[in-house]
């Protein structure tokens, strides 16, 4: 079942209405796992950062010994074609995407000789600036790179992520704050995670175990531009309780305030909505 609406699917060089078979089940993508993709999005009359989302997925098909077959700027193009069927004002999540399609004399290895590729529009409403979010602990981890492609951004992956979710969610917090293998501050199940303590931004420094999001490249950038200072670092559990202010970063929603972290309660602060507004400031500049 498709998390959207109003779906569009570029497959074998066209357009489809609706939500297209694209996969069949010998493919090395559907029974082994070797799927990547990338999620831009068109809101607000405007696309941030695709062409950056567009040349990752590259990056990721080749983390999993996938052969890209679509340049960057031709698949800009394509989006750019397949998004004339949506509205000005709708919101549309933007879905590259590669699998393998044949393994080697073992199965387990896929083979560059071939690679599907599809993109998916699909029309996902984009969240108020008011929307808020509580944090919960979850006792799963993020993987290392010697023991996942945590370097690309595959569909092998999400399980671990929606495990950490359906945990805290049965304890009644919307997301989880997710630590590496070290048990310091990696991000949340779903997005890169910020801290304000008095009147400066931290946030975990990429150390290989989670992906350091465009989004989050983006607010680095607009938030030193503006004179804020901005750390990249280690981060424990406690540097979180004792914050003024918390929040998310990622394509979904760029900036979700955070109100809480188990027992501990937030403001929907000045900074949150200060990097807010530089973002949408910077993507209607474009």
């Amino acid at each position: 079942m498709a998390t959207g609406t109003n779906i569009r699917t570029y497959f074998n060089g066209q357009w489809h209405d609706g939500d297209a078979m694209i996969m069949r089940a010998a493919d090395h993508g559907a029974w082994l796992g070797s799927s990547v993709f990338d999620g831009a999005r068109y809101v607000q009359g405007v696309m941030p950062d695709l062409d950056a989302h567009c040349a990752r997925v590259n990056r990721s098909a080749e983390a999993l010994m996938l052969r890209p077959t679509v340049t960057p700027e031709d698949m800009v193009q394509i989006v750019q074609e397949g998004l004339r069927a949506y509205a000005p004002d709708a919101a549309v999540y933007i879905r590259p995407m590669y699998w393998g399609i044949n393994g080697d004399v073992t199965a387990i290895v896929p083979q560059p000789d071939e690679t599907g590729f599809a993109i998916c529009l699909e029309e996902i409403p984009f969240a108020a600036d008011t929307a808020t979010v509580k944090l919960g602990h979850t006792r799963f981890r993020r993987p290392v790179l010697e023991s996942a492609v945590v370097n690309a951004k595959a569909g092998c992956l999400y399980p671990n992520n929606a495990r950490m979710l359906a945990e805290v969610r049965a304890r009644g917090f919307g997301n989880a704050l997710v630590a590496d293998a070290m048990g310091n501050i990696a991000e949340s199940a779903t997005a890169n995670v910020f801290m304000v303590k008095d009147g400066e931004v931290f946030t975990p420094i990429p150390n290989g175990t989670f992906l350091a999001g465009i989004t989050r490249a983006r607010h680095l950038v607009n938030m030193r531009a503006d004179g804020m200072k901005v750390h990249e670092t280690v981060l424990s559990f406690d540097d979180f309780e004792q914050a003024d202010e918390v929040f998310l970063s990622g394509n979904m929603s760029k900036v979700t305030a955070v109100t809480g972290f188990e027992d501990t309660a937030y403001q929907a602060g000045p900074v949150t909505k200060r990097v807010r507004e530089m973002y949408w400031d910077w993507a209607h500049s474009r």
